[in-house]
Order: structure tokens, then C-alpha cells, then sequence
């Protein structure tokens, strides 16, 4: 009597391979899953194709380039601004006068900060609530035909040079704003914000309405956009639990595109702060801090150096630099503020990819 010596289980079988009580199928699937993220980003990092090669090291060469350009602003700008307020006889953070090139020149930037900040903050004030709403219409209330129509003309405006808002601002803007000026005077006045002594209406206030309508494209487009990428699943539970179309808009539409709304919101504040041209046009300035916005007065940064840059001297566009510098850093710091509040929301910035 012959006995088998083969293993119970029938190991040796090739079909048993299916067999899950085989530790060598229960190894296999181990070899079949998918590279993990360390491992793709090594590989991404030694790829071999010409075209990976390339791309990487001009997306790389890109990258440091710009921070190249960056650096060199920053030094150039510090570099001149030092020669400038090293010869500065007052303070140049808290002096109301613009003189550089007297024989003790004395200039500082408190009403340009004072300006620049007043007028950014009217047209975000004025801007933002119209832009989102119109974003709002156009995305959820319009039909497709009238808000497609309502979305190129939108667009269209961002399109049209500063100088032109300039001169629209100057000619047509202005001039009808007497009567606002009036009644926001007659009720408002007593303010002493609000206070208007007549004259041209072509004051901070002025200037702020028309940055809010420079800016109104930017904002509207970006937010336009976010809106649109709102879960449709989300606006169909909350319809299907019966609630408005407004209840809706505030309780999935408006939270997801939070993020998206303060960054369309910085974009045009970023426009806002270093506008020239149209700021330079309408504003009648004094170099002067008024209570009352309606009161000429003021100044901004960009207005500064574009109408006193072609007759200044060595020192005087020194001290130009030296304003410069400081719209640079003020940008860069309300960048920086939007980015951490945008961080966030990762889902729609990116911010920790």
C-alpha cells in the first residue's frame, strides 16, 4: 500500500493559487497596489523622458526666477529708499509735507497712507456688496442668455485702459455728483465726516467711487466663477428639503465660495492700491488730511510719484522710492493676509497641496 506523500492543502496545485486560504494569494494583491505618494514624487523626480526633463526644469527655472526679480525689486527699492531718508530732516512716517529738495528736505507719508487707505477702503465698501450680488444674479436668478450677455459686459470693463476712467471720472463722474455731495451734506454733515464747504467735487470720495467701479469687474468675474463651482448635489438636498432659492445661495452656495470671495476681494484691492492714472485725473490734491471726505485733500501713492516723478530731482525721486517702497510692502503684507485667510479653505486654494 502506496501512501501520498503530497500536501493536503494541494499546494503544489498552480490552481490552487486562487484558493483564498493560500498565503501566497493572500501576498499577491500586496504586489498589484498602486505606488504610494513618496514613491511617485521619487519617480517624478528622476524621470527619464526628455519632455519631463524639460518641463521640470523650466517650471523649476521659472520659480527661481521670480523670486530673483522679487529680491531685486525689494533691494533696489530699499537702496534708494535709504539714500533718501537718511537725508530726511523730519520723520518720514508721521511729516504732512512733501519737500525733498528744499536745502533741509523734509517729506514723510502720512497723508499718502491716510489717502491711499481712505480711497481703497470707500470703493471695497462700494464695490464688494454690488459685485457679489451681481455674481449671485447671474449664477443662480438670470436666464442663460441674459446672463451670459450680463457676463461680457462685465468682462468688457476690465478691459477698458485707466486713463479713460481718468477722463470719464474727471468729465462726466464728477461733475454729477454735486448733488450727492448736497444731500449727504444736508444729513450727514454734522458728521463733520460728511461735510461738504462746496467747490469741485473731486476729493477722496470721488476717487473711491470710481476705484469701486474699476474694480467691480475683478471682483465680479472671480467670484462668478467660484459660485459656479458650488455642489449642485448640495442646492438640490437643501430645494428637496424645501428651502428658497435664498436659503439656499446663504447655506451652500455663500460658505463655499467664502474663500473665493476674499480672494476676488484682494485682487481688486491690489488694483485699487496701486491705481494712477485715474486716481491722478480726478483727484485734486492739497497734500493735506481733511475730516471730511468730501473735502479735497489727500493723496495716494501711485498719484504722487506719477505727477511729481518727471520734475523731481535726484533726491526727489529718491524720496518717490522711498513711498514706493512702502505701497510695496503694504501690498505685499495685504497679500499676505488674504493668503492665510484663503489657507483655510484648502479645497478651493490649494493652499496645502
Amino acid at each position: 500500500m502506496e501512501i501520498s506523500t503530497k500536501n493536503p492543502d494541494n499546494s503544489d496545485n498552480p490552481d490552487n493559487a486562487d484558493n483564498p486560504g493560500n498565503p501566497e494569494s493572500l501576498e499577491a494583491p500586496s504586489r498589484l497596489s498602486p505606488p504610494s505618494g513618496a514613491e511617485q514624487k521619487r519617480a517624478a523626480r528622476g524621470a527619464t523622458r526628455p519632455g519631463d526633463r524639460i518641463f521640470l526644469g523650466l517650471s523649476r527655472g521659472s520659480g527661481i526666477f521670480l523670486l530673483v526679480i522679487m529680491a531685486a525689486i525689494a533691494i533696489f527699492l530699499t537702496y534708494r529708499s535709504v539714500l533718501a531718508i537718511s537725508k530726511d530732516e523730519s520723520n518720514f512716517l508721521t511729516t504732512l509735507e512733501w519737500n525733498p529738495t528744499a536745502a533741509e528736505p523734509s517729506f514723510g507719508i502720512a497723508v499718502l497712507v491716510y489717502g491711499t487707505v481712505v480711497s481703497s477702503i470707500i470703493a471695497m465698501v462700494i464695490a464688494v456688496p454690488i459685485a457679489v450680488g451681481i455674481a449671485l444674479f447671474i449664477t443662480h436668478y438670470a436666464p442663460r442668455r441674459l446672463g451670459g450677455a450680463i457676463s461680457y459686459v462685465i468682462d468688457l470693463l476690465a478691459a477698458v485702459p485707466s486713463i479713460v476712467y481718468g477722463l470719464w471720472g474727471a468729465l462726466v463722474l464728477a461733475p454729477h455728483l454735486i448733488g450727492l455731495y448736497g444731500w449727504l451734506d444736508d444729513y450727514f454733515g454734522w458728521t463733520g465726516i460728511l461735510d461738504w464747504q462746496g467747490g469741485a467735487p473731486r476729493s477722496l470720495f470721488t476717487v473711491g467711487i470710481l476705484l469701486a467701479i474699476m474694480i467691480l469687474p475683478i471682483i465680479t468675474s472671480v467670484s462668478r466663477e467660484v459660485f459656479r463651482q458650488a455642489p449642485q448635489m448640495h442646492q438640490e438636498a437643501a430645494l428637496a428639503l424645501g428651502a428658497t432659492r435664498w436659503e439656499v445661495i446663504r447655506m451652500s452656495v455663500l460658505p463655499f465660495g467664502r474663500s473665493g470671495i476674499i480672494s476676488a476681494s484682494m485682487l481688486g484691492l491690489g488694483r485699487a492700491l496701486g491705481e494712477t492714472m485715474a486716481v491722478a485725473t480726478v483727484l485734486s490734491s492739497s497734500f493735506e488730511i481733511n475730516a471730511s471726505l468730501l473735502d479735497p485733500g489727500g493723496g495716494t501713492f501711485a498719484q504722487n510719484i506719477a505727477s511729481k516723478f518727471s520734475e523731481a530731482t535726484v533726491m526727489g525721486r529718491d524720496a518717490l522710492i522711498a513711498s514706493g517702497l512702502v505701497l510695496f510692502v503694504i501690498t505685499l503684507l495685504v497679500n499676505g493676509a488674504a493668503r492665510m485667510i484663503i489657507a483655510r479653505r484648502a479645497e478651493y486654494s490649494g493652499a496645502n497641496a
